[in-house]
């Protein structure tokens, strides 16, 4: 079984986002990172966790006004729900923005490099010719999401991806770039990419707002 390559550490980078400087016949094509705000909604889920606890305070608020309770009455049964709800929330959003600070995706001619994590950091080294595919996911504008396809002798744990992960695949990993700005872009420079690495049958990258997932027939 095949392992990419794992650096953990980054301090001392001799080139931004990498762990060790690029051969000189080998150049960055793209280099770029999640926009905060898209990777809180979409890995981390904080609009969803947003509208459940004001779900959660508005039960509270009419449940004691069904109970013959004054509006003043419900306003002071939320003093201690809503600043916990709000430290929650800005807890997400907080670990959402550490996350993206701290992670940079780069694009060379030879391979794809993740350097993800905000403690413990973990450079992933995956080269195009072990890729056997990528789908490209629109998430609102130019931002998108891009799912890497290993080879199937090519593991990474789910938990050391997360959440640079293609959700729910969890028997078979697929790293992700997310929340790309003008993702679409860098799925056509993967593709031309990959294209040079393994021959001409990468096919193109998807339509706005539609996933889809390529399956070169030889990487």
């Amino acid at each position: 079984m095949t392992r990419p390559y794992i650096a953990r550490e980054h301090e001392f980078e001799p080139q931004h986002g990498l762990p060790e400087k690029l051969p000189a016949d080998e150049h960055i094509l793209w280099q770029g990172g999640p926009r905060w705000q898209r990777l809180a909604r979409s890995a981390f889920h904080a609009d969803v966790l947003a509208v459940y606890f004001g779900a959660m305070l508005a039960w509270r608020f009419v449940s004691v006004l069904g109970e013959g309770g004054s509006v003043l009455d419900g306003l002071r049964s939320l003093i201690w729900l809503a600043p916990l709800f709000a430290t929650g929330l800005g807890l997400v959003l907080l670990l959402a923005w550490l996350s993206a600070r701290s992670t940079v995706y780069t694009l060379t001619e030879r391979r794809v490099v993740m350097r993800i994590g905000i403690v413990l950091t973990i450079t992933f080294n995956l080269p195009l010719k072990r890729l056997e595919g990528a789908s490209l996911h629109a998430l609102g504008g130019d931002v998108g999401d891009i799912a890497l396809a290993l080879e199937r002798d090519t593991r990474i744990a789910w938990l050391q991806l997360w959440p640079h992960v293609r959700p729910w695949g969890v028997v078979r990993p697929q790293p992700m770039l997310r929340a790309v700005p003008d993702a679409e872009r860098v799925a056509r420079r993967l593709t031309q990419a990959w294209t040079q690495v393994n021959g001409p049958s990468a096919p193109e990258p998807s339509p706005r707002g539609q996933p889809a997932t390529s399956r070169p027939s030889h990487a």
